[in-house]
């Protein structure tokens, strides 16, 4: 039994519990989703790509939407609801930490993320949030990131941000999750850091997941178009390549295995059908990514948005549990206020 479906349109939203979030680094809303399957309001929500604003605003209707980046926030004066808003969201973008990029060759070098945007220091990201934390003063704060802030040199850093979260008032626990065991096809794991004020004194939040596994098969569906024909070389891959193992030179891009939960989906390439010789289409791709099936993806490819975003079920399973260990202590204690 699962808490939340896979599979899902924008008219299965819960009717809102009346708690408020502030999204930043939205992309096209994978969070965003997640927090309103949970019952939340997301009231605020901030990208520095005009392309993901057009993608997010044609599936979301905040009441603010804010262009720009964090910087940007932090030399602005914000909406008066932003200001000590519920629950402060934010996905930094990560590259610079992923286990398949350059990691500490990129570390503190200037970087375009988008065609389009201005050069930024990836890594500086993560402080910039924390400084608008401190500027906004949420209740609560939650971010995400990539597994590769655990290993390695990387550490230092994940260390840095729970002590600069410290400095500023709140405490933080960071977790590692496979959203897998949270009800989503796929196997993704990210890193959270879920943040509290210190003054509150709340307990600590526990996390934990083992909901049962969702294999491929289920959510095959063959009667899709796909993207595009598989060229001849890749045909010769695919036909060479065992189930769950790499077609072709790339090891991230996979035959997926029909009875095992699908691998990641990267935002650049799509994966492999175990069965029929083709990339994975439209469809399958929005079900491993838990996104809605009635999702407006516009001129975006799927693939990259879903690849690019926090699985919607895996933040909802999140911000559930915040809801029921923390919002609901701080709304008996008036310090959250509760749905009229």
């Amino acid at each position: 039994m699962h808490r939340f479906n896979h599979e899902w349109t924008k008219h299965d939203y819960p009717e809102s519990h009346g708690v408020q979030v502030f999204t930043t680094f939205s992309c096209g809303g994978g969070s965003t989703m997640g927090y309103k399957l949970a019952g939340y309001d997301v009231i605020a929500a901030n990208d520095i790509d005009k392309r993901m604003r057009d993608v997010y605003l044609r599936n979301h209707k905040p009441k603010y939407y804010l262009l720009g980046g964090v910087r940007d926030l932090l030399n602005s004066e914000l909406p008066p609801e932003i200001m000590g808003i519920d629950i402060l969201d934010g996905s930094p973008p990560c590259s610079v930490f992923s286990m398949t990029g350059l990691r500490e060759e990129a570390w503190q070098k200037q970087k375009k993320f988008k065609e389009g945007q201005a050069a930024q220091v990836l890594d500086d990201l993560f402080f910039q949030f924390i400084d608008l934390a401190e500027k906004v003063q949420p209740k609560i704060i939650i971010a995400e990131n990539v597994k590769g802030m655990l290993i390695g040199n990387a550490r230092w850093y994940t260390r840095e941000v729970v002590r600069r979260f410290k400095a500023i008032g709140y405490d933080c626990q960071v977790f590692l999750l496979n959203s897998a065991r949270m009800g989503v096809p796929q196997k993704r794991e990210r890193v959270f850091f879920v943040a509290r004020k210190t003054s509150y004194g709340l307990p600590d939040i526990v996390l934990k997941f083992n909901e049962p596994l969702i294999p491929f098969k289920r959510v095959s569906r063959s009667h899709v178009k796909p993207y595009a024909e598989i060229t001849p070389l890749y045909a010769k891959y695919w036909a060479k390549a065992p189930q769950g193992k790499p077609v072709g030179k790339f090891d991230s891009i996979k035959k997926m295995k029909w009875t095992d939960v699908a691998n990641t989906i990267n935002a650049t390439r799509s994966h492999y059908h175990p069965f029929e010789m083709r990339e994975l289409n439209w469809l399958e791709e929005t079900l491993i990514g838990t996104f809605p099936t009635d999702y407006d993806y516009g001129k975006t490819r799927p693939t990259y948005l879903i690849g690019m975003s926090v699985p919607p079920v895996m933040m909802a399973q999140v911000a559930y549990e915040v809801h029921r260990q923390w919002v609901t202590p701080l709304q008996e204690q008036g310090i959250i206020k509760s749905a009229v």
